[in-house]
């Protein structure tokens, strides 16, 4: 921030009044080295809100005119009001913007120019800091745009409880054919649906298993993939489920969450996020639950995924880039704000703090089980895809396909035709 503050005393000095950095002095009059201010502004919601927040004081600590001005809102209106501005030429913008995983690759794709090129600032110098899926969707023509910030790395929410009452060992299930044959005992034994899905209304269990075979809606090379032989392997898992009568049908987040507190429900694959919902709404289930990793497709084949993330953006429409630059670096690389945003209930991508005690102790809701290390040890193998820009029409096709599977359709035939049709959605 020092830094940021010299760079902009000089640009001061010889450009612009002091009015422009709004701390009310009179028009004409110029910042000294000692008294410069700067006011950012901040785009965010929930709960990364007093994270950034906090950050922003501690940062304040060795800047003392550094100010942080956070306007909290909707995670779409944040997305409705930023590409309305950035179709106006970048009017009406803030400083910092936050921006989920599987919206990076389209905003930087439609609007090339937007954002702040943060390699050419200095950022590179830590990126082995950071997880390589993470700073490849930040990634455009060899330079990082962004600050990876929280991940998804994904397991499987079980209830122990019901895992003994049926005598199955959970940490003994490798793959998605064991688990769904420890389904059936479970909720023979048990008499609770084994998985809730939102099978016509979200993919989520799906996009978790395309992930973890390092592929997506879309391979590499942005081809639509929604037909390749690893996306039957991961239908075929969801449509074997639901044949099997293992699937209760939870529409919408409320019942699915509802369905696991509530005790209706075994597992929950999922981003280590739950972990907040779990424990707020089911304080009553302490102590039976466990996480395993996503069961691989075939035994010694990868275990690792990731479900939602999201990351900090500097529109190139900014007054005050270095600044900016210089506040996201320390909020992206310090271990100090990053485990207060553990303790807030977000999973921090910064890979210096997964050696801290609140990554290698052990959890009692989760019977006693060290669970954020596991989360923290499959960072590393999760697999980079490839969102682009049109994740959201094809996540729509993906989950008409599986709707229509589960009513009966053949897998292959379904998935055929969602790949027929996001062709046409995406050409017309």
């Amino acid at each position: 921030m020092k830094k940021a503050l010299k760079l902009m005393v000089g640009a001061l000095a010889t450009s612009l009044m002091l009015t422009a950095c709004g701390n009310g002095a009179e028009e004409g009059s110029v910042e000294t080295e000692t008294d410069a201010e700067v006011k950012l502004t901040a785009w965010a919601w929930n709960i990364n809100v007093p994270v950034i927040e906090s950050a922003a004081e501690k940062f304040k600590e060795e800047n003392p005119g550094f100010e942080l001005e956070v306007v909290e809102m909707g995670r779409l209106d944040v997305y409705s009001r930023l590409t309305t501005g950035l179709q106006a030429g970048g009017q009406g913008l803030p400083d910092i913007v936050l921006m989920e995983d599987d919206r990076i690759q389209g905003y930087l794709n439609s609007f090339p120019d937007a954002f702040v090129n943060v390699s050419e600032l200095g950022f590179d110098a830590h990126t082995d800091k950071l997880p390589s899926y993470k700073l490849d969707l930040l990634t455009k023509d060899g330079d990082v745009y962004g600050f990876p910030f929280d991940g998804g790395p994904t397991g499987v929410f079980y209830r122990t409880d019901y895992f003994e009452q049926a005598g199955v060992d959970a940490e003994a299930i490798e793959t998605w054919d064991e688990m769904i044959e420890a389904g059936k005992k479970v909720q023979d034994e048990v008499g609770v649906s084994f998985i809730g899905l939102d099978l016509h209304g979200d993919d989520d269990f799906y996009r978790m298993m395309l992930n973890q075979q390092g592929t997506f809606y879309f391979n590499e090379n942005g081809e639509i993939n929604v037909d390749s032989e690893e996306s039957i392997r991961a239908m075929n898992v969801t449509k074997s489920l639901y044949d099997e009568g293992l699937v209760r049908n939870t529409v919408g987040w409320d019942a699915w969450v509802g369905s696991l507190v509530e005790g209706n429900t075994a597992i929950a694959p999922s981003g280590a996020w739950l972990y907040g919902s779990i424990t707020q709404q089911g304080p009553d289930t302490a102590g039976n639950w466990g996480v395993i990793q996503l069961p691989a497709f075939e035994e010694g084949e990868n275990r690792a995924s990731n479900l939602g993330g999201s990351n900090y953006l500097i529109p190139t429409a900014t007054d005050h880039e270095e600044a900016a630059y210089e506040f996201m670096e320390f909020f992206a690389t310090t271990d100090e704000v990053q485990l207060q945003a553990m303790e807030g209930g977000l999973f921090p991508t910064l890979n210096t703090i997964y050696d801290h005690e609140l990554f290698t102790q052990e959890d009692e809701f989760f019977n006693n089980q060290a669970i954020w290390k596991l989360f923290a040890d499959e960072m590393d193998d999760i697999p980079a895809v490839n969102y682009t820009g049109n994740y959201a029409v094809a996540r729509d096709e993906s989950i008409k396909a599986q709707s229509e599977i589960v009513n009966g359709r053949d897998v292959e035939d379904a998935l055929e035709q969602a790949k027929r049709q996001l062709e046409n959605r995406i050409t017309n």
